[in-house]
C-alpha cells in the first residue's frame, strides 16, 4: 500500500511540475511576442519619422524650386529676397569648402589621435586623453563659437591682414568645425581599430615589420570601413553644423571670394532667415533644407557603394 500511495504522490507531483512548466513557457512565449511587438513599434516609429521629415520638406520645397526655377535655385548667384531673387549657388559653394577644409584639417589629426590611443597610449594616460576626446563631444555649439569668436577670429584675422583678409572667414570656420568633428571621428574609428583581429598585428610582426609599421600596414587597412564611417560622419557633422559657424564665417551670400573672406552656409542661411521669413522666401528656405537634405543622402549613400566594393574586394 505504501508503494502503491508513493507512485501516486510521485505522480501527483510530476502533474504538478508539468502544468507549471506549462504555464512558464505559455508566459515565456507571451512576453516574447510582446517585445516583439515592442521591438517592430519602435523601428516603425523611427521609419515613420524620417518619412514625414521627408514629406514635410519634399512637400513644401519643391514647389518652391519649380516655382523659382531648378537652375535659377541651384545655380543662381544672387541671394536677395527683397527682390525674388533666390539663387542658393553661393551657399552651396560656402558649405562644401567649410567642410572641405574641416576635412583636410580635422580627419589627419582624428586619425593619428585613434591610432594612438588604441595602440600607442600608456593605460595612465589614456585614462586622462580618453574623457577629454568625449568631452569635446559633449561642449554646446555655442561655446564653441564663442571660442572661435574670442581666439579663432583674432588669430585669423591677424594672419590674413598681409592678404586684405578678415577674421570671419573660411579659414576660422574651417578649423572650428576641425575641431568639432574630431570626437565624432575618433569615438568611430577607434573601436573599429580595436575590432580588428590580433593575427593581422602579429602576422605583420612575425614578417618581421616594427611595431609601428605592423599597425600602420596591417591593422589600419582592415579598419577601412570603420574610418570610412567615421569620415563620412565627420562630413555630416561638419554641413549639417549651424550656430557655430553662423558665429565665426561671416554669413555673406555672395561666391567664395578666398579662405580668408566671409562665406554663408546652407544651414546658416536656413537659421539666419527663417525667424522673419514669409510666402515664397520661407518655402525657398525649407527648399535649401530639401538640397542639404539631398547632399547628405548622397554622402551616405557614397559611403554605402565604397563599403560594398570594399567587401567584394
Amino acid at each position: 500500500m505504501e508503494t502503491k500511495l508513493q507512485r501516486m504522490k510521485n505522480g501527483l507531483k510530476q502533474m504538478r511540475n508539468r502544468m507549471r512548466k506549462g504555464k512558464g513557457a505559455r508566459s515565456h512565449s507571451f512576453m516574447e511576442r510582446a517585445m516583439k511587438f515592442v521591438f517592430l513599434a519602435a523601428a516603425l516609429m523611427s521609419i515613420l519619422c524620417v518619412a514625414l521629415i521627408c514629406i514635410f520638406l519634399f512637400a513644401n520645397g519643391l514647389p518652391a524650386i519649380a516655382e523659382i526655377g531648378p537652375l535659377q535655385f541651384l545655380l543662381g548667384q544672387t541671394w536677395r529676397p527683397g527682390n525674388d531673387l533666390y539663387g542658393i549657388f553661393p551657399m552651396i559653394i560656402g558649405s562644401i569648402y567649410v567642410t572641405g577644409g574641416a576635412l583636410i584639417l580635422g580627419v589627419p589629426i582624428a586619425l593619428l589621435t585613434a591610432i594612438y590611443l588604441a595602440f600607442f597610449c600608456p593605460r595612465q594616460l589614456y585614462r586622462v586623453v580618453k574623457p577629454a576626446v568625449e568631452l569635446l563631444a559633449g561642449i554646446p555649439s555655442v561655446v564653441y563659437g564663442f571660442f572661435g569668436i574670442v581666439v579663432l577670429v583674432p588669430m585669423v584675422r591677424t594672419i590674413s591682414e598681409p592678404f586684405n583678409g578678415r577674421g570671419n572667414s573660411i579659414l576660422t570656420a574651417s578649423i572650428l568645425l576641425a575641431i568639432m568633428i574630431l570626437p565624432t571621428i575618433i569615438g568611430v574609428v577607434e573601436p573599429a581599430l580595436r575590432a580588428v583581429p590580433r593575427s593581422y598585428y602579429e602576422g605583420a610582426l612575425a614578417l618581421g615589420a616594427t611595431h609601428e609599421r605592423s599597425v600602420f600596414t596591417a591593422v589600419v587597412p582592415a579598419a577601412g570601413s570603420g574610418v570610412l564611417a567615421g569620415i563620412v560622419l565627420g562630413v555630416g557633422r561638419a554641413m549639417g553644423e549651424t550656430m557655430a559657424v553662423i558665429m565665426v564665417a561671416g554669413n555673406q551670400p555672395r561666391m567664395p571670394q578666398g579662405i580668408f573672406q566671409g562665406i554663408r552656409t546652407l544651414t546658416g542661411n536656413i537659421v539666419i532667415e527663417m525667424g522673419y521669413a514669409a510666402g515664397l522666401h520661407r518655402e525657398a528656405l525649407i527648399a535649401t533644407g530639401v538640397v542639404l537634405f539631398i547632399f547628405i543622402l548622397l554622402i551616405n549613400m557614397s559611403f554605402s557603394l565604397l563599403k560594398r566594393k570594399g567587401r567584394d574586394a
